[in-house]
């Protein structure tokens, strides 16, 4: 081994929070795909949001950059004097772009088409996938939280974030100490119910820091929002996610028929939308491209997992997690990636199931450069230091005046980074860096980054014998 990878393999020895750790690192020429260091480069480990790498590289090779998921609106009755005799479908597809702003939209084209009176039902097909809604590793603990949503092939979004199946909450304090926070919710809904136990607070300066805690109970849409928050503090902004998305998003529909004035006398429920339907619209995304920008850059779980049962939907006709991971390992296979080495059990890395030698990753990175939808891929990934959130993602406030577009990850004891860099020298490299069974998670991404800044600032051209 050269001096200088010996003097890198001592710095990260010298690293006291990897005592203990694991420790998976691999580095090629982005040139010319070869292993230039290796340290536990073949040991399968867990990838975290690294796995995202492979579901969006997946998604554009079999779906294409294009391509767009739609929501559409059915009838299965007759127009006659503004009244339409039959029922009203909303058909999702996927879809993880619909905003609160769309469903009026979709009312206003109604409205458009001549309806301003259902004598029917209005029904919420969410079949596109199947009726699974969390992936089989999620921990039962994080299915409150944004990053755990529920799956659902018609959901929606509170905002341009993007995630799918969750209502955001403005938490400010009160009038006075004493006062419970006041809570606003994005979209303004009666989905969730508020259970407020929280407190406003006195102020005991500026590092006195809000205490706040909120959980969605399993199996209902009560949320309990407890804690204390000092009476300067400025406003918090929480995510949780609702219990049954299709059914959210069939409230946010209803009432935007009835604000535009558009009145029914039948049910609001789910269903299938029939054969002899009649196609009303279709509201389409935006491309698989730009949606890869929010998915990679600000690591949405939701959007992984949708990929992955849109595979499914697309080549197989199921839109569910086994037939989506079939299609997965086999547009891997493609790529070049030895899938008899990994095991992958969602598109998201949320899974603690999940493992995958670094080698594998960065081989991977190498050999996807010459696809033709690598610019969109290479476009989603985070930049170092850009401190735009749609820019520089997960690694806005990381690695200043590094130049590195990579692909973070964090779940419970790991921290990886993967993607490409260039050195001080002007060299362009491919790593991967997996560290698993550390103590805390947190301290993660200062290693992977001094790590990271040792490879740009000290390492020569030499190859590992």
């Amino acid at each position: 081994m050269d001096e200088k990878w010996r003097n890198f393999q001592e710095f990260m020895n010298k690293e006291p929070k990897l005592q203990g750790a694991l420790a998976g690192i691999s580095i090629r020429s982005r040139e010319t795909g070869q292993l230039l260091y290796e340290h536990m480069g073949d040991t399968r480990l867990h990838p975290a949001s690294n796995m995202k790498i492979f579901s969006c590289a997946s998604g554009f090779a079999v779906l294409g950059e294009n391509y767009t998921f739609s929501t559409e609106i059915w009838i299965d009755g007759e127009i006659k004097d503004n009244t339409l005799n039959g029922n009203l479908y909303i058909k999702g597809k996927g879809d993880p772009t619909l905003l609160p702003q769309d469903f009026k939209n979709l009312a206003q084209v109604i409205k458009e088409k001549g309806i301003q009176e259902i004598k029917g039902n209005i029904i919420g097909d969410d079949t596109w996938y199947d009726d699974v809604r969390l992936s089989q590793d999620l921990n039962w603990n994080d299915e409150h939280y944004y990053y755990g949503a529920q799956v659902s092939a018609l959901t929606v979004s509170p905002n341009e974030d993007y995630d799918t199946g969750t209502i955001m909450l403005a938490i400010s304090p009160g009038n006075k100490v004493g006062d419970k926070p006041v809570i606003t919710l994005t979209p303004l809904t009666n989905y969730i119910k508020i259970i407020n136990k929280a407190v406003t607070t006195e102020s005991n300066g500026e590092e006195d820091e809000a205490e706040i805690t909120v959980i969605r109970q399993h199996g209902n849409n009560d949320v309990v929002v407890e804690g204390r928050l000092p009476i300067y503090s400025a406003s918090l902004k929480e995510w949780v996610a609702v219990w049954e998305p299709t059914d959210y998003a069939l409230e946010l529909f209803q009432n935007a028929l009835k604000k535009i004035g558009i009145s029914n006398s039948g049910k609001v429920i789910r269903g299938v939308t029939p054969k002899q339907a009649n196609l009303l619209y279709v509201r389409e995304s935006i491309s698989l491209s730009d949606l890869s920008v929010p998915f990679m850059k600000l690591s949405n779980n939701g959007h992984g997992e949708m990929i992955v049962k849109e595979l499914g939907k697309v080549v197989k006709g199921e839109g569910s997690w086994d037939c989506g991971l079939n299609i997965m390992e086999e547009t891997l296979e493609k790529l070049g990636v030895d899938t008899s080495n990994l095991i992958i059990r969602d598109g998201s890395g949320i899974s603690h199931v999940t493992v995958i030698p670094p080698n594998e990753i960065s081989k991977f990175l190498f050999r996807i450069q010459k696809e033709p939808w690598f610019n969109s891929f290479y476009r989603s990934l985070p930049v170092a230091g850009d401190e735009d959130r749609m820019v520089g993602g997960t690694l806005n406030d990381r690695m200043y005046g590094l130049e590195v577009n990579a692909k973070t990850g964090t779940i419970m004891g790991v921290s990886t980074l993967s993607g490409y860099l260039k050195t001080k020298e002007g060299e362009e490299l491919i790593f991967s860096i997996m560290l698993n069974n550390l103590l805390d998670e947190e301290d993660g991404p200062g290693i992977i980054d001094n790590l990271v800044e040792y490879i740009v600032t000290e390492k020569s051209k030499t190859i590992v014998s």
